[in-house]
Order: structure tokens, then C-alpha cells, then sequence
């Protein structure tokens, strides 16, 4: 019975009469897929589908396509055990040709993506009662990217605007935006579509009430009439969009259960739900001195973290700490280092000085400037100006306003090398001979250390009897540093 609304409108022609075989001009699903690939860290994962061949024997460059009489079979097997109504529709098709055709790349990034997230996802809907195939919900809403930002201002995983997300308890000031917390946003998530599904009744309603907001619904549901209340009823009297949404729906849950008929494969994550965990923080810290003292890239932060806005985890006014996402294998060396890493921060009065004393500035891009050279010109990361900015790519226009942050009171300049000697010229150009060498310099002895994997300036220091800030003085190193396997590093012989 209950897709009789359906098939009564298809044969009657008042709802989908022509059909549509391609996408409106910036349809905001695709979009969204999109955005993957601007996102640095996401488009760094390694092109290499995990699985390939697993289940069907498929060429890794075949691309099947199957007949609508496949893709109507296999709706209906899902239909059959869903609370939704899953039929196939004709305007369902460009979001299954968009997924299995046209971004192909950008769905199996999605698919690796879904291994970090979508546990979470379940989790919750379990918990809240609420159907488990509203986890694809996010597919449409943000393609699973966790910094997606639409045009109208949503932001995260779900794509909650500012008032909505305030709405439901989650903190939005200038450092964190839990609107991007993927546990946070799911919960929030969670309650809405829990509070839509309380006064609408009808799931399909709920997804478009949950995309154009209760208003736009109520609105339509007047304009149509008669006591229609049902979506497939009310859709004629939608936004575009909102028309659009529950098939886009439809093609997300068929793909993402269907995507081995598709040979689409997951391109594996650096990190699944069960390679991560979370510690909670105590004193203010940021990402800069995570990195330096653990070792782990500020990218991978930043994405494991993406409600921190500024790459800064202050210290909670409402007594609940803040967390902080780890890899499994890091969380041991967090908890046993813990004291160190927040007395790192107090004793590096320049990286202090970027996190609680910044002073913000605007800056106009000229004509030739590009992010990198405005990065070096204010002593601060690329990550950095994104962050601040809501920035999906590199991409920057002459004339474009920039919000810079910088230290209230400028870092002690380094002070000049001294005149090279003859030895340390002879160390230059051999470096690899220099391992062991010792030499003169203006305040004493030195010698060379070779930097290798997992280490960091502070574990250096602290196996060689000083310190970051001297290790900095010695090597003429400004407030950000990032050390490479086989750097040759001046230290102070005692």
C-alpha cells in the first residue's frame, strides 16, 4: 500500500511528466561530492581501492550498467525492508548515474570515508530508535566530507546552520564549531529527525522538512490541498531543490549498498572507526604542539578534529573538557606525555603568543599573490588561512578579504648566522660525513644529528640535554617547523 500514492500519480503524469534525465545547474548534491576533491587531506589518500575484483571478478576499469529493470529489482528488495519508500522514480536515476558514472573517483573516497563515520552513525540512530538507512542521510547532506560548507552557511557532516545547530546544544564560538564534531552533530542530528518524525509521521516527509525546514513543508502542504499530507502529494509545491532531495536519497542508499555491482570499492582511510580513540583535554593546546611533540602530521589532526576551527583545543568554560581524536597508536604516548605536552606549550613563549595573544587582520589579495606566499608573509600554515576563511580549495581571487590571525607582539627575531668557517662550509657540502663532526661556533661546540622517523624537536632536546627553544636558536628555525627524515640538526655538545 504504501507506494499506492506513487504509482497513482506516475500513471495520472501529474508528478514526474517527462522526466528528467540530468541534474539542474549547481545541484547541490554534486556539489557536495565535489568537495572531496578539494579537500587536501582527503584527495593525499592513496588512489588504491581496497578490494578490487572481490566479489564479481569485474576489470578494475570496467564500469557495468545495469538495465533500470536491475536497478528497479534491487530497490525493491531494499523498499521491502525499510520503513522508506524506496521505489524506483524517474528523477531517481541522474543521482544513481552521478554516484556510479560520473564520480566514480569521489564515491569510492566517499565509500573509505563511510569506515570512519558511518559506525558512528549507527550508533546513534540505534540508540535514538530511528531507521538505520538515515545514515545515507549524510551522503546527500555532506558527501561525508566533515569541513563541507554550503553556500547558505551549514556546516559539517549533517550541514546544520548556525541557528538550528545552537539550537540543539552544540557550542559554535570562535575556536570550535561542534557543528563538524562528528559524534556531536550525529546526536543533533539524531534529535531533529527524531523531533520531525513527531509531527510529520512520514519518513520521506521528514528528509525534505529536515533539508527546507518545517516552514517550507507546512507551506506546501497548505498549497496542495485536501487533506494531502504525504510527500510524493506534497512535492509539486517544494523548493527545486527539496523536489530533488528525497530522490537523491533513494540513488545514495542504492549506491551505498549496491556498490560492488557497480565495482566501486572503498579507497581505504588512513584511519576506520576502530583505528582511532578520543582522550579529553585539560589545558589548552593546539595542534602545532600536538605535532611537535607526538609526531603526528597537523593534517591529520585537523581532519580526525574538524570542530576546531583555528587548530587551537581551548579550555571548556562548562566543565565538560574538550576531546581530542587520536590514532590507537598515539593515545598511550598522549596519556604518558600529557604534562609534557601542556609544559611545551608553556615554555615556548613564540607558539604561546599564536594561541592565546592573536591579533586579527584583513588582508586583500593582489593580483599574483597566492595562498603560499601569503602564508610566509604573516608566518602561518596554509591549513591555517583555509581554516579561518572556510576555504574548499587554494584557489584565491585578486580582490578576495582575508581574516588573518597573528601574534599580538611579533617573535623574537633569530639572531644572524655567524660568519661560516672553513669547517662548517666543509660540513655543508658533506653533510652525510658530518654525522659524528664537531665544530666552532660563536657560542661553543656543536655537532650534527640526523633526524629520523617519529622524531620530533622536543624528543631530540630531550635526548640530547636541551632544548626546543635552543635547538630553534641554533638552527635558525622560526615558530613552525617540520622536520624531515634525514635533516642534519645543530646541537649544542655538552
Amino acid at each position: 500500500m504504501k507506494k499506492l500514492t506513487i504509482l497513482l500519480l506516475l500513471i495520472s503524469g501529474s508528478l514526474f511528466a517527462g522526466g528528467r534525465d540530468t541534474l539542474f545547474a549547481d545541484d547541490p548534491i554534486a556539489r557536495m561530492l565535489d568537495s572531496l576533491a578539494h579537500h587536501s587531506y582527503i584527495t593525499r589518500i592513496p588512489k588504491v581501492p581496497t578490494q578490487r575484483n572481490n566479489k564479481y571478478g569485474f576489470a578494475p576499469d570496467s564500469v557495468p550498467r545495469p538495465t533500470v529493470e536491475t536497478v528497479q529489482n534491487r530497490l525493491n528488495m531494499l523498499d521491502a525492508q525499510s520503513p522508506f519508500d524506496l521505489a524506483y522514480i524517474d528523477e531517481v536515476q541522474p543521482y544513481i548515474d552521478l554516484y556510479a558514472y560520473k564520480r566514480r573517483h569521489l564515491v569510492e573516497r566517499m565509500l573509505g570515508l563511510s569506515q570512519l563515520y558511518y559506525p558512528i552513525f549507527e550508533e546513534q540512530l540505534d540508540k535514538y530508535n530511528l531507521p538505520l538507512e538515515l545514515k545515507h542521510l549524510a551522503v546527500i547532506e555532506s558527501a561525508l566530507n566533515p569541513n563541507a560548507t554550503s553556500p547558505a552557511g551549514a556546516r559539517g557532516l549533517w550541514q546544520f546552520m548556525y541557528a538550528t545547530g545552537k539550537m540543539y546544544n552544540l557550542e559554535i564560538t570562535s575556536y570550535v564549531d561542534e557543528r563538524c564534531d562528528p559524534y556531536k552533530s550525529t546526536v543533533a542530528a539524531c534529535e531533529f529527525l527524531q523531533y520531525l518524525y513527531r509531527i510529520y509521521g512520514d519518513w520521506q516527509i521528514c528528509l525534505a522538512a529536515y533539508n527546507a525546514g518545517p516552514g517550507n513543508i507546512n507551506k506546501a502542504i497548505r498549497r496542495a490541498g485536501g487533506g494531502k499530507k504525504t510527500y510524493w502529494e506534497i512535492r509539486p509545491f517544494l523548493p527545486r531543490e527539496t523536489q530533488a532531495y528525497v530522490p537523491a536519497f533513494i540513488a545514495a542508499t542504492y549506491i551505498m549498498t549496491y556498490h560492488q555491482e557497480h565495482n566501486l570499492y572503498a579507497i581505504a582511510p588512513r584511519a576506520t572507526f576502530y583505528d582511532v580513540d578520543s582522550v579529553s583535554i585539560k589545558q589548552q593546546v593546539n595542534f602545532s604542539q600536538l605535532e611537535a611533540v607526538l609526531g603526528i602530521p597537523y593534517d591529520e589532526l585537523a581532519f580526525l578534529n574538524p570542530m576546531y576551527k583555528m587548530g587551537v583545543i581551548p579550555v571548556s568554560v562548562t566543565g565538560t573538557p574538550f576531546t581530542l581524536t587520536l590514532p590507537n597508536s598515539q593515545v598511550g604516548n598522549f596519556v604518558m606525555n600529557e604534562q609534557k605536552i601542556y609544559n611545551y606549550v608553556n615554555t615556548d613563549s613564540t607558539m604561546m603568543a599564536m594561541t592565546v595573544q592573536q591579533v586579527q587582520k584583513i588582508h586583500t589579495v593582489k593580483k599574483g599573490e597566492h595562498i603560499n606566499s601569503i602564508a610566509k608573509k604573516y608566518k602561518c600554515s596554509v591549513a591555517e588561512i583555509r581554516a579561518w576563511n572556510n576555504l574548499s580549495s587554494n584557489y584565491l581571487k585578486p580582490g578576495q578579504k582575508l581574516t588573518i590571525y597573528t601574534p599580538a607582539q611579533a617573535p623574537v627575531q633569530t639572531p644572524k648566522e655567524q660568519p661560516k668557517t672553513q669547517e662548517t662550509a666543509a660540513v655543508k657540502k658533506d653533510p652525510v660525513k658530518a654525522d659524528n663532526a664537531t665544530a666552532a661556533s660563536g657560542s661553543g661546540t656543536y655537532k650534527y644529528y640526523t633526524v629520523k622517523k617519529g622524531d620530533s624537536l622536543w624528543s631530540i632536546a630531550q635526548a640530547n640535554g636541551t632544548t626546543v627553544d635552543e635547538l630553534k636558536r641554533l638552527n635558525g628555525y622560526g615558530s613552525k617547523v617540520v622536520l624531515h627524515v634525514g635533516d642534519k640538526i645543530k646541537i649544542k655538545k655538552i
